[in-house]
């Protein structure tokens, strides 16, 4: 049956389908498509069949007469045949052994067959393109060079099953993956300069992405448009500037595409027969090779015309070509009557643009040596061929429409809104490619990041000769001086660091009230006080970690190193993120909010992973601070006076040293430290001791409370205080007593296969500690009493005051066994005589938290609670 051709210019309808040449009727690709899943827009009425007239019947294509096939050709066909005009013979099918499991075209990432789409009404030209599992190898071995394409060719099942896409969609996936033979690519075939190329090509045709290209052309720029092209202009000639001046262009090939393109449609050849001719031209490349390859005879034409459109007002040999091109009066119309078909020829330009540059990407991706796993790539190098033939096929269209507004005049512009359709049709192309663009990004970067931590990891944890390679690990900056001396104030290399013990200082920008920040700004003033000593052989460098740096925030970091006198890093942007994620791990360094001292010996190797408890407790005794020596000088340790007081007042060191009795205490209760004091006294003066005493506060304590009672002690001579600076620190280490030892402790029950809570009842120096830490987190009073070495007295306020009071029941015992011990002894009977008491041990929330504590003062087993306290005085 004879097809009646139709005028293209007829007014558009509400929707129309860009499908491919007419075939045989049980395939036709003319059914209506499924409602709103397939890539294709509905067809237009029966009466709108951009059909030729029937070929003869040996090269009919289509014996049995159809109603309505509509064939995308924008222009009226002079003499056009239907693509393969003989029935192919099963031999001639593209990769004819059938294959044992089929995989539909799939943009998403998935091991088994899945449709690209939802399911199709009969007929609907899907964006399927069936691939068979077990064929999908992207990487297999070229033929004269790196590339092949080969991989892309995935056999087509041959037992009729049918999947989510049609038979038509079928046989269209075929003779696109039959086209391709870059695996069998001759030698003679050279290497292209993709990148150039097509960067080339992106100047060519950025213009499309201004808004108002035409505007440009006639010099009608508003003051905003003009500024946007000085900057695209400038954007241009960097782009071209880093371009080398010679690379080598396909010269015949853009011709061979071109005369394709622009010669065929003087006869009428429609879109898909050119589409396949081209493949032809260029069936020795690869797929991203290919479309460049298309898009850059394009954009030659492309930009002959704009060029000349640009210099025709200033340029004589513009303007004399130009009006044999009528360029002026196609530029009258650019900006009114033809604008709306420019704005859709410019839109199709740019999806065109948009597609092949992520084309390009994902073949790249796919040639990435981490992207080493078949299911990884395996969805997006199927969905590569279809959006290549597209993309060739609406460059086809986008050169008819440049050929008729350039050569045939405006009477002969396709209509605005059949470019419109296939743009969209490429944008929802575009937006699958990026997903698995973005996808197969997303897991090289991933897989980037766990490889340069696994680099960082191995460096950091085996051993070297010294630590200048593990310092060019954790900060490196384009092989620049990455330290900064805040003491001499000027930028320095990592061997002034060389062959030392090194403290990494890691904290936020906010830290200038942390009790860490205090302890390291102490020793570091010690030991430049005492620099030859062995002890002070050490150097810190503050590693600043935010989340987001700001100017502000910048700006603070200076402001801080300023105030500084040890080492820190030049600039933030040394220390990599992949460094940080680093130390933020809980198997690694652990780092969260609080500051982290770690410490780095000589030869690189990390020794602790925070020293900042250590250093607290024992100061500069503890270098060279490892935890090897964290735990010699706990096993050295007793629960005594020294431990608990150390050298916080110097009156303690001489009390110490001349032998006498101390006894520290605490609390908010001034009428307690008043009798307390005065029965303490009385009793040092009847058995004959020197007894000293030194109010020490609490833990947390508020400032203007405490420093009310240490007026009045001072005022009525009570008894010693210690400064208001020195209380925190005395409470400070106390808690980093208790996280030290509790470490040391949890080390070693994991080791002995203990429980940790088994520990810390039998353990003299960690029952101590509980004491004082449950102490302090009372307002009432406590008080500790010991001389040197010596066992310690401890209890509350209570039952400390009733036992001097006593102090003649108990006295004929101190001759007996001493002071300490019979005031102990005593204190034991008191105990059980208390018909009840309330104590509370208030823990850092950071670090070691016990499953169970006991009372200090009775040995139960005390309840857990969690509180959350906010204190602004």
């Amino acid at each position: 049956m004879a097809l009646v051709p139709q005028n293209i210019a007829k007014p558009p309808t509400p929707a129309q389908s860009y499908n491919n040449p007419p075939i045989p009727a049980a395939q036709s690709y003319n059914n209506p498509p499924a409602p709103a899943q397939s890539y294709n827009n509905p067809p237009v009425p029966a009466t709108q069949s951009y059909n030729n007239p029937p070929a003869p019947a040996a090269q009919n294509y289509n014996p049995a007469p159809i109603a309505a096939v509509q064939n995308y050709n924008p222009a009226p066909m002079l003499a056009a045949q239907n693509y393969n005009p003989a029935p192919l013979p099963a031999a001639q099918n593209y990769n004819p052994a059938p294959m044992l499991t089929a995989q539909n075209y799939n943009p998403a990432l998935v091991p088994a067959a899945q449709s690209y789409n939802a399911p199709q009404a009969p007929g609907a030209q899907s964006y399927n393109a069936p691939q068979a599992t077990g064929a999908q190898y992207y990487n297999k071995p070229t033929a004269g060079g790196r590339r092949g394409g080969d991989y892309y060719n995935r056999p087509l099942p041959k037992d009729g099953r049918r999947f989510s896409s049609t038979s038509d969609d079928s046989m269209l996936t075929n003779q696109i993956l039959a086209s391709d033979k870059s695996r069998a690519r001759p030698y003679d075939v050279a290497l292209l300069s993709l990148k150039h190329i097509l960067q080339t090509v992106d100047v060519i045709l950025s213009r499309v992405t201004q808004p108002d290209i035409h505007s440009t052309v006639t010099g009608a720029l508003v003051t905003g448009a003009h500024a946007d092209a000085l900057e695209h202009e400038k954007a241009s000639h960097a782009i071209m500037s880093g371009l080398p001046d010679n690379y080598d262009v396909p010269t015949s090939l853009f011709n061979a595409i071109s005369c394709e393109i622009f010669c065929t449609w003087l006869s009428g050849e429609d879109a898909n027969k050119t589409t396949m001719d081209i493949l032809d031209i260029v069936q020795h490349y690869d797929w991203d090779e290919k479309v460049v390859l298309a898009l850059g005879a394009f954009a030659v034409k492309d930009g002959e015309y704009w060029l000349v459109a640009h210099l025709y007002t200033t340029n004589p040999l513009a303007k004399a070509v130009g009006q044999l091109k009528q360029v002026q009066e196609i530029l009258e119309h650019a900006g009114t009557s033809l604008k709306p078909k420019f704005d859709a020829y410019n839109n199709l330009v740019r999806a065109v643009l948009n597609v092949t540059k992520c084309i390009v990407q994902l073949h790249d991706l796919h040639h990435d040596p981490i992207m080493t796993t078949e299911a990884e790539s395996a969805a997006t190098t199927a969905l590569i061929p279809t959006a290549v033939y597209w993309t060739i096929r609406s460059i086809v269209v986008a050169a008819t429409q440049l050929l008729g507004i350039t050569g045939m005049g405006p009477e002969h512009v396709t209509e605005a809104w059949e470019l419109s359709s296939l743009a969209h049709k490429l944008e929802t192309i575009h937006g699958h490619l990026k997903e698995n663009l973005n996808r197969l990004l997303d897991i090289i970067k991933t897989k980037k990041e766990e490889q340069e931590l696994s680099e960082i990891a191995y460096i950091l944890e085996s051993p070297h000769i010294d630590n200048t390679k593990p310092l060019r690990v954790l900060f490196y900056k384009d092989d620049q001086p990455a330290l900064y001396d805040c003491y001499s104030k000027k930028r320095v290399d990592i061997d002034v660091l060389k062959r030392k013990v090194v403290i990494l200082f890691l904290s936020d920008i906010d830290f200038i009230n942390e009790n860490e920040y205090m302890i390291v700004q102490q020793m570091y003033l010690e030991k430049r006080q005492n620099a030859t000593r062995p002890e002070s052989q050490y150097e810190v460098v503050w590693v600043p970690i935010v989340d987001t740096w700001t100017d502000a925030k910048y700006q603070q970091f200076e402001e801080l190193r300023r105030s500084m006198e040890w080492f820190t890093v030049f600039h933030p942007s040394v220390v990599s993120k992949t460094v940080i994620r680093y130390m933020r791990k809980q198997d690694k360094w652990n780092y969260g909010k609080k500051p982290l001292l770690v410490v780095m010996d000589p030869q690189g190797k990390i020794v602790h992973t925070n020293a900042v408890h250590m250093m607290c407790v024992w100061g500069s005794i503890a270098f060279p601070f490892t935890s090897q020596r964290e735990r010699l000088l706990w096993e050295e340790e007793t629960w005594r006076i020294e431990l608990l007081a150390d050298s916080i007042d110097q009156n303690l060191i001489t009390w110490i040293t001349e032998g006498k009795y101390i006894c520290l205490y605490g609390g908010e209760d001034i009428d307690w430290i008043r009798n307390f004091t005065k029965s303490a006294k009385n009793v040092a003066r009847e058995a004959g001791i020197q007894l000293e005493l030194l109010y020490v506060g609490k833990r947390n304590p508020k400032e203007k409370v405490v420093r009310n009672i240490m007026n009045v002690i001072q005022a009525e001579k009570l008894s010693h205080t210690l400064e208001w600076n020195l209380i925190w620190f005395f409470w400070m280490r106390l808690e980093s007593m208790w996280q030290s030892k509790g470490h040391q402790m949890q080390s070693e029950a994991i080791r002995s296969g203990r429980l940790r809570t088994d520990n810390m009842k039998n353990d003299p120096v960690m029952q101590g500690i509980i004491s004082m830490l449950s102490f302090g987190s009372s307002d009432r009073g406590w008080a500790v009493i010991g001389a040197g070495s010596s066992e310690m007295s401890k209890a509350n306020g209570e039952h400390m005051h009733r036992s001097l009071s006593e102090y003649s029941l108990w006295n004929k015992r101190v001759d007996e066994i001493g002071f300490v011990r019979a005031l102990n002894e005593y204190l034991t009977g008191v105990y059980k005589e208390a018909p009840h008491h309330c104590t509370s041990l208030i823990l850092p929330a950071t670090g070691l938290m016990p499953e169970t504590v006991a009372c200090a003062e009775c040995g139960r087993l005390m309840e857990r609670f969690t509180m959350f306290r906010c204190c602004t005085d």
